[in-house]
């Protein structure tokens, strides 16, 4: 080989080299740029100031159900769970919602609970609820980025659906049963009862009909064989109203719309959504009650 093409073999080694060191290079730099886009989340840091209990109601949309219009199912009902868990709130049957946000982030802490939700249930008288929160991305104070799902017990069970719509309609006289329709081309009554005999449709509501949409629940958990006292038992973990004492979350159960695990370092609201349409004879429509929220790592338990 000449001294020439020896020189220029090793340039061009040398070239090569240096192109496999760059590349090199911009790879493990590129493995250590964060593709989570929740790495940039912002968080409202806790201060003294800060309350343990939920602080705003953001919205109150109820189903039609045996207390909505009265003292536990209007605005007022809705308010009284701020800051504490002493109030009481009805959402009616499937998909009535109520939305609450905290005066700080709460912080998902890995393989532990961070919120508990206080309600009325009892044994054998479960009402679960569905429970979404979110990240005020967007910093603007206003629950308007993406909602996500918290899994629990029932996510992916026979007859659990994301998705599921029910339509209202408004009845005639009304004070009569409300008739609903479902997007799985099902229907029913939500009954009145002797107990309660004021109009069940939201008095709210102005229009004829109006349709609420959420996670449909399992029902499988209701034992209807003896008409006279349906129960309902508890699911193991994930939802509102469903266990005596209360009921404790996870964020790091949190999924998107397609059920696909989410990774959220806080949140700062949350909403609550009735999940099972069901006629309890006459102890009325399955509806979850709220009475109070908190974020764990704040509360004096």
């Amino acid at each position: 080989m000449s001294k020439i093409n020896y020189k220029i073999t090793l340039s061009f080694i040398s070239i090569l080299a240096s192109g496999v060191v760059l590349l090199s290079s911009c790879s493990k730099k590129d493995e250590q740029t964060p593709t989570d886009p929740e790495a940039t989340q912002p968080i409202r840091p806790v201060t003294d100031q800060s309350k343990a209990y939920v602080t705003q109601l953001f919205s109150y949309n109820p189903a039609p159900g045996q207390f909505i219009n009265t003292s536990v199912g209007n605005t007022e009902a809705a308010k009284s769970v701020l800051n504490g868990k002493n109030g009481l709130v009805s959402l009616g049957a499937f998909g009535g919602s109520i939305v609450f946000g905290f005066d700080h982030t709460v912080l998902n802490v890995d393989g532990k609970e961070d919120i508990v939700i206080y309600a009325n249930a009892a044994t054998g008288s479960a009402e679960p609820g569905v429970v979404w929160v979110m990240q005020d991305t967007n910093k603007n104070g206003l629950p308007d980025d993406s909602w996500f799902e918290l899994a629990g017990a029932a996510t992916n069970a026979t007859g659990y659906v994301r998705n599921y719509q029910v339509t209202y309609t408004r009845p005639d006289p009304v004070t009569g049963d409300v008739k609903w329709k479902g997007s799985l081309k099902d229907s029913g009554l939500v009954k009145t009862n002797t107990f309660h005999k004021q109009p069940y449709y939201p008095e709210s509501i102005t229009a004829a009909s109006y349709t609420l949409k959420g996670t449909l629940l399992p029902s499988t958990n209701i034992d209807a064989n003896n008409p006279s006292f349906i129960t309902s038992a508890p699911f193991n973990f994930g939802y509102a109203d469903s266990t005596p004492g209360g009921d404790k979350v996870d964020i790091g159960n949190a999924i998107d719309d397609k059920g696909n695990k989410v990774k959220l370092n806080g949140i700062d609201f949350i909403k609550v959504q009735t999940g099972i349409q069901f006629n309890l004879g006459w102890l009325g429509e399955l509806s979850t009650e709220v009475r109070g929220i908190a974020d764990i790592s704040l509360e004096k338990l």
